[in-house]
């Protein structure tokens, strides 16, 4: 995992719209969410609309929120840009959908899994890097985003967050053949 107090690794990725989304543009954020995510992974999929409200209720508190889908698309074609743009419509996503077609960005976030979830502070040094909530698809526990908005309110208020953080679970980030990251 990404250790605590990293700088966030740049980016410059095409949204759905094919705009180029840097960690530049992102500047006047107080804080900044990057959650690697894809359309088809069942622990996403179940907490989409828990993550599409989260993000509505913490954008105008002045956080940043990515979403980023690095799944290789030749494999996976439900993950691919086209289909992205209609599932952040469906879901209610109010964040730039981004598409990581080399996996680059996914291996500087030492990303795993989707959803992986990377939580920075306005210095965009790591405070966060570990699940949304105790809830998986069929273990009957609500959806309600609870570890990750612990640590958003943590930080917005100037508090510290717990170094004591449940890793994210999902699947794994569909990797091009070839592209395996050396960190597993």
């Amino acid at each position: 995992m990404l250790p605590l107090g990293t700088v966030a690794p740049d980016f410059q990725l095409p949204d759905t719209d094919g705009k180029i989304i840097s960690l530049g543009s992102l500047k006047d954020k107080s804080a900044l969410l990057v959650i690697f995510m894809c359309n088809h992974c069942p622990y996403v999929v179940h907490i989409r609309h828990g993550l599409a409200q989260l993000a509505r209720d913490y954008q105008p508190r002045g956080v940043g929120v990515v979403g980023i889908s690095s799944n290789d698309v030749e494999n996976y074609p439900a993950d691919g840009p086209a289909l992205m743009k209609a599932e952040a419509k469906s879901a209610g996503y109010t964040f730039p959908y981004l598409y990581d077609e080399t996996q680059a960005v996914a291996k500087a976030y030492r990303a795993a899994c989707t959803p992986d979830i990377f939580l920075f502070d306005q210095d965009r040094k790591l405070v966060y890097r570990g699940q949304f909530d105790a809830s998986r698809p069929g273990n009957g526990v609500p959806v309600t985003g609870n570890d990750l908005r612990a640590a958003l309110e943590a930080l917005l208020a100037g508090k510290p967050i717990s170094e004591k953080q449940t890793a994210s679970m999902g699947c794994n980030i569909k990797w091009k053949s070839g592209n395996e990251p050396d960190y597993f």
